[in-house]
């Protein structure tokens, strides 16, 4: 008995110490959402200055099934102008489905002209939804250019409550479009596949075992529960940081599982994290990193 829990704890220290020796991972919200606006190729890039590890973003399905970058499956009224310039209402907003779109008609809305009430920080100019193929070659292409270290990406397949088939696909065909185009990028490797969604983790891990992936969690549910009903332990656990405390900290990393937070907008609850031991942060403002003390690979 005395020799079966002196191997269970050097077990956990060992996948503790494993977990933990990898790089702190500075994720970049929708590329840098604070400061550019939201998964465009120009926030990207000015995540990429900042320093990020991972440049994290949403995708959605068209019409014409294209992999497009953007939060929700139809234009959100907080940032959307139409192509003739007139701001969307909320209660309208649901109604400019990209998902009955081609992309072509997708690319004509502007999605960067319009100041946004919760970040009045944002640098704005006209922008648009762009592929996420264009965004691969785009950050590519700029890494090569100003020889910057190639970053991961958290590419999160975005589906809504009783969504499937009206605002994107069911989940199977939805994550095959996406592996499609990362296979096609060749960035395997370099890609961690994020959902809150488990029936796309499941697809992904299921067709493509060697993929990273990430669950994402926003609401306080049992941890186990949640592994249990994932049905595999995924390469991260991330929830809203709220949820975040040492307790399942711990038992993230007793389990394998890397746990990162969203989304962590201060110095003060950036450093809060750090210390709790979290493996790294979703941040809208990826400039605040440089204003902590980040963990060092060990």
């Amino acid at each position: 008995m005395m020799r079966t829990k002196i191997l269970l704890v050097l077990a956990i220290a060992f996948t503790f110490q494993r977990v933990n020796a990898q790089t702190f991972d500075k994720q970049g919200n929708r590329g840098a959402r604070g400061l550019m606006p939201e998964n465009t190729i120009a926030g990207m890039l000015r995540a990429l200055d900042l320093g990020v590890t991972t440049l994290g973003m949403n995708v959605v399905i068209s019409k014409d099934n294209q992999v497009v970058l953007s939060h929700e499956p139809y234009f959100n009224n907080e940032i959307s102008l139409t192509p003739a310039g007139k701001a969307i209402a909320l209660k309208d907003e649901r109604s400019y489905n990209m998902y009955h779109m081609d992309y072509a008609e997708i690319r004509k809305f502007d999605v960067g002209s319009k100041l946004h009430t919760r970040f009045p920080g944002q640098q704005k100019f006209k922008a648009y939804k762009p592929l996420l193929s264009d965004v691969i070659d785009s950050v590519e292409a700029y890494v090569k250019l100003h020889k910057l270290p190639k970053p991961n990406y958290g590419i999160e397949i975005k589906t809504v409550r009783k969504g499937d088939l009206e605002f994107h696909p069911e989940p199977a065909e939805f994550s095959q479009l996406v592996m499609d185009v990362v296979n096609a990028k060749k960035i395997s490797k370099r890609t961690i596949i994020q959902a809150f969604d488990i029936r796309s983790l499941q697809y992904v891990h299921e067709k493509y075992p060697k993929i990273r992936t990430a669950l994402m969690i926003d609401e306080k549910e049992d941890f186990e529960n949640n592994i249990k009903d994932l049905g595999f332990s995924p390469t991260v656990y991330s929830p809203y940081s709220v949820l975040v405390g040492k307790g399942l900290v711990d038992r993230c990393h007793a389990a394998g599982i890397r746990i990162i937070p969203w989304t962590v907008n201060s110095p003060k609850e950036m450093q809060y994290m750090v210390g709790l031991g979290v493996d790294g942060i979703i941040t809208d403002y990826p400039n605040l990193f440089s204003r902590v003390d980040l963990p060092v690979k060990k």
